[in-house]
């Protein structure tokens, strides 16, 4: 059995989960996600806990069983408190700002990146040069943080670029006078 797969999810109070074939919903006080699953994978909601299982233990089912329990206890926690990705911004004259619901940053271009995030996700700046990318849902919230940082990545030489708040950036030498 999956280590994984077989632990159940606790739901906690004010958590609401419906399974209607292979559609299962989660509503909580954050707001309401819902994800179609594979229809061999069979999950129960009694008791105040979620349980997946599988019809066999074949490769695809075993890998299909972990991740679609893992997948559930995202939407159960991103439901009870949202998921959050900081960002850095590091340059000199490297900026962003929100305005009207659209991130605009500066990061050395010849103009200004303008990027409007996706239904669910909130951003907020704070000092310029700090971002918070926040939601429920956990895979929008790190597309999204992902979509930030590729606009320009940290370059490994002076470290300039967008960067995860916990990422370490490996520096290089650059070139040294003969």
């Amino acid at each position: 059995m999956s280590r994984v797969g077989k632990k159940p999810i606790s739901v906690p109070d004010g958590v609401e989960v419906t399974v209607k074939g292979n559609v299962v919903t989660v509503k909580g006080p954050k707001g309401e996600l819902r994800r179609e699953v594979n229809p061999a994978i069979k999950i129960e909601f009694k008791d105040g806990e979620v349980t997946v299982a599988r019809p066999n233990d074949s490769k695809p089912y075993r890998a299909l069983h972990g991740l679609y329990r893992s997948l559930l206890a995202n939407m159960v926690v991103g439901v009870t408190k949202a998921f959050v990705k900081k960002l850095e911004i590091v340059g000199v004259g490297y900026k962003g700002e929100m305005k009207n619901n659209r991130l605009t940053m500066q990061l050395g271009y010849s103009h200004p990146i303008v990027f409007v995030p996706p239904e669910g996700v909130e951003i907020v700046t704070e000092g310029g040069t700090s971002l918070s990318v926040s939601g429920i849902d956990k895979e929008l919230v790190g597309q999204v943080a992902a979509k930030i940082r590729s606009f320009r990545p940290p370059e490994p030489y002076k470290g300039k670029g967008v960067k995860y708040a916990d990422e370490q950036i490996r520096r290089k030498a650059g070139k040294t006078a003969a």
